[in-house]
């Protein structure tokens, strides 16, 4: 009996346990796969549904910076990308070698010098110079006044010393009044001699009367430069001297007929009669010269008065 009741608990189980196998199926959907921290592409498909296709999200586009205008010629102090530091930028295309920078050219040919601290070729063509022409008619008018006041001169061939120095109808003057003589002679143009000439005889003759009477009449002008071919005041660099154009003579003493000469040199706190005759001609000489410089002006002019012609706009007239 027991037997039995053991044998239907041993067959009741079995049928029980294949009732539950037949009822089993496969899980919908497998097991995810192990994400690694950060990897977006495999967390998307491991929560996505299976079978279904997943889209990538679009990536976003990288951040482009707005177009900035490369700087021309007319923004020069900002640089240009490809510009080193120490290079100068002239012309907005090929930088230029800086200024601690030396170039030789071996090609470029010597330059011919003509006088003293001349500029360069380049230089003159920037300051436009030539050898300014006279008019016939001008200069024949100029002559005739110098001979009705007794000027002696002799006329020249015209002079032209390359690197913008000459003269176009020069003069060379012996006597700047008659019985007052130029030395050394001048040469110069004609204007030149007429302002030197009226000058003497309106101002500085009369002064001298007056300021150095118990010493006679003038003799001599002792003048320190006529036509030269230089820079102005001799310098290394800079503009062409009016000398170099025949337009200014240098006034270093006057020589009487006895006594000493009178020399030029500063006199602003001179209160004798000699300082004040030096005074007196300098002022005066803006009234026939366009330009006077004295031994006030600067250290350059401290022994002689300069005096030129040269015509500026508006009939301005530069006096110190």
């Amino acid at each position: 009996m027991d037997g039995c009741v053991k044998k239907t608990a041993h067959i009741a189980t079995a049928f029980l346990c294949l009732i539950m196998l037949t009822g089993a199926g496969l899980p919908e959907t497998g097991p995810k796969p192990e994400v690694k921290p950060g990897d977006k592409q495999v967390e998307q498909q491991a929560d996505a549904p299976a079978n279904v296709d997943v889209a990538p999200k679009p990536q976003p586009k990288p951040e482009t910076k707005p177009d900035v205008a490369e700087p021309d010629a007319a923004s020069p102090d900002v640089p240009k990308p490809d510009t080193k530091p120490g290079e100068n930028t002239s012309d907005g295309d090929k930088p230029t070698p800086s200024s601690d920078t030396t170039i030789k050219d071996a090609a470029a040919p010597k330059r011919e010098v003509q006088g003293p601290n001349l500029p360069d070729k380049q230089t003159l063509e920037a300051q436009h110079l030539t050898i300014e022409p006279e008019s016939d008619a001008d200069h024949s008018e100029c002559v005739k006044e110098l001979q009705s006041l007794g000027v002696v001169f002799t006329d020249l061939g015209r002079i032209d010393d390359g690197n913008g120095c000459g003269i176009d109808k020069p003069i060379k003057v012996t006597e700047a009044l008659p019985g007052i003589k130029l030395k050394p002679d001048g040469v110069f143009r004609c204007p030149v001699a007429l302002a030197l000439a009226r000058w003497m005889k309106g101002t500085v003759i009369p002064a001298a009367a007056i300021a150095a009477a118990d010493q006679g009449r003038i003799t001599t002008i002792n003048q320190a430069s006529s036509y030269i071919c230089r820079l102005r005041n001799s310098a290394e660099t800079g503009k062409i001297s009016e000398h170099a154009r025949g337009n200014a003579v240098d006034i270093a003493s006057f020589s009487f007929e006895k006594g000493e000469d009178i020399a030029v040199k500063p006199r602003r706190e001179d209160s004798t009669l000699i300082g004040a005759f030096q005074r007196t001609v300098s002022a005066a000489g803006c009234l026939y010269f366009t330009t006077v410089l004295d031994p006030e002006s600067d250290a350059a002019h401290e022994t002689h008065f300069h005096l030129d012609v040269l015509e500026r706009k508006g009939g301005y007239r530069y006096c110190h």
